[in-house]
């Protein structure tokens, strides 16, 4: 995955120009402007910065990780970033030094996540969160089948899809499609006040930290 992630970081943005997801994708920077307005963000595995670029203007602070050098190159290079602290920093083990939040963001990160690691994950994100932060995840519809088919499921309920990049190669991605019931399970006991948003290709669910 990371191999996958670390070469695709130059084409990366042409998921965002499709025509059919443009209606999606202006109603949730609308929403995100509301969602972190005077907030102090911490955002996930946040690639080539293209949703950095508009949680930054609303946010009073914000710091946006990556596991990989690659795509952070071109995150630094989105307009109104200026503010935003880059981190290089593994989404399963967020070191104290990143400070504490009020807000977080991933954006088509979870669907990448082993369902047997999402407990892991959330429990990680949320040991860097204020009680009552609020917590926006985004990420793809099933319609993105279409162009990508799933082609295996492994025994924990996974799914995969096989993607070639410009240079030739083949790649085995990782990503799941949780639905609504998937995503409030998976926050049991550390959300609440959970609010999901679904359009034609992208979903949005927010929620709460609950206080520890």
């Amino acid at each position: 995955m990371r191999e996958y992630y670390a070469a695709r970081a130059p084409i990366y943005d042409e998921v965002y120009l499709r025509p059919e997801r443009q209606a999606d994708l202006a109603e949730l920077r609308q929403r995100i402007a509301v969602w972190f307005a005077g907030r102090g963000v911490l955002e996930v595995a946040c690639g080539t910065g293209w949703w950095t670029q508009f949680i930054a203007p609303a946010a009073a602070q914000m710091t946006a990780f990556d596991a990989l050098a690659e795509p952070l190159a071109f995150a630094r290079l989105r307009p109104g970033v200026e503010r935003v602290a880059f981190v290089q920093a593994d989404a399963y083990d967020l070191p104290e030094s990143l400070g504490r939040f009020d807000a977080a963001f991933a954006g088509l990160w979870l669907s990448h996540v082993p369902l047997e690691r999402s407990s892991e994950f959330f429990a990680g994100l949320h040991a860097r969160l204020d009680p009552g932060a609020r917590v926006v995840l985004i990420d793809n519809t099933e319609a993105q089948c279409e162009l990508l088919p799933i082609v295996e499921r492994d025994a924990n309920g996974n799914s995969y899809q096989l993607r070639t990049l410009p240079d030739g190669t083949t790649h085995r991605v990782l990503k799941n499609f949780p639905p609504e019931a998937a995503l409030r399970s998976m926050i049991g006991g550390v959300g609440a006040n959970a609010q999901y948003w679904r359009g034609d290709h992208f979903w949005a669910f927010c929620y709460d930290a609950a206080s520890r």
